[in-house]
């Protein structure tokens, strides 16, 4: 089969983009064999590592694999973990003064949550790609459910992860929480109109939970994203279902927020790190390119 045809199956078969299963387009003769030379066009570590490792790991044990390929060459399109030792077709970035940097450097103790979908996001990829922990940051990991599709449990893992935070918040110990909500991302992706709106609802209810805490401790939250997806599930001119991401702006809310903080109107996501760091009174690293949201901050010290 082409995979033209591939693809028509699947969707004949009611699998839609995100879920069409792995197909080999053509004969047997095509499959990956010894001595082979691989090249894997993924750019997104955390999408490539498991596959990169059910093949070149020797000791990979998460599931039986029924053949070893011996002798490949295989290429990263990046750098997926720094311990695989694989060529790498385009090296990463080295990254320097970014927000976790800086909170290091004043020693500003950090708790981050999220669930399984998007532990990397709070980690790796906030981090400017290490896989390292900071001295000051602590990591909890909240496992996702485990379901074919997040529209068959929209709720997903966001009510243990709003407890988490909840337990954070109520320690005292951090200066720094940050949480990501997988749900509105994830459902959104299955195009799944009622799913999304459960998904959206959860984060609500989750958010409502985390903000009665913030105002009885006192703290200051930030409310935002880096992109949108479950307003938008349909295609306004095909009207199919719509699962991609969307660039719509994002909102920024300040909750709790001292009546001397006042907003500009608008902005860029360069701009949050720098705004936070003005929340905590502190200066801005010389590579950020963004500039603080607060339009007016008295008495700053």
């Amino acid at each position: 089969a082409s995979s033209a045809e591939a693809i028509q199956a699947s969707y004949d078969s009611d699998i839609s983009d995100e879920f069409v299963l792995p197909t080999v387009a053509s004969d047997d003769n095509t499959r990956i064999k010894d001595n082979d030379s691989i090249i894997f066009f993924n750019y997104r570590p955390d999408r490539a590592r498991e596959i990169t490792r059910a093949i070149n790991m020797p000791d990979f044990s998460n599931f039986e694999r029924k053949k070893t390929l011996k002798n490949i060459y295989y290429v990263c399109m990046t750098q997926y973990d720094e311990t695989f030792g694989l060529p790498i077709a385009f090296i990463p970035q080295s990254m320097k003064g970014l927000l976790a940097d800086v909170l290091e450097e004043y020693g500003i103790k950090q708790f981050r949550t999220a669930e399984t979908e998007k532990y990397a996001h709070i980690t790796f990829f906030f981090n400017g790609g290490k896989e390292k922990a900071y001295s000051t940051e602590t990591r909890v990991l909240v496992p996702s459910p485990k379901v074919a599709t997040y529209d068959l449990q929209p709720e997903m893992s966001a009510p243990k992860v709003a407890d988490e935070v909840v337990k954070a918040l109520k320690s005292g110990e951090y200066q720094f929480i940050m949480v990501n909500f997988a749900n509105p991302d994830m459902v959104g992706h299955t195009g799944m109109l009622d799913a999304a709106v459960k998904a959206v609802e959860t984060v609500d209810n989750c958010l409502k939970k985390i903000i009665d805490t913030v105002k009885e401790v006192n703290a200051v939250m930030i409310v935002t994203a880096d992109h949108g997806n479950a307003e938008c599930m349909e295609d306004p001119e095909t009207h199919k279902p719509f699962t991609a991401h969307t660039n719509n702006p994002v909102p920024f809310i300040i909750v709790n927020n001292p009546e001397k903080i006042e907003l500009k109107e608008s902005g860029t996501l360069a701009d949050v790190a720098p705004t936070i760091l003005d929340i905590l009174k502190r200066d801005k690293s010389p590579e950020m390119t963004g500039e603080s949201l607060i339009k007016k901050l008295k008495n700053k010290c």
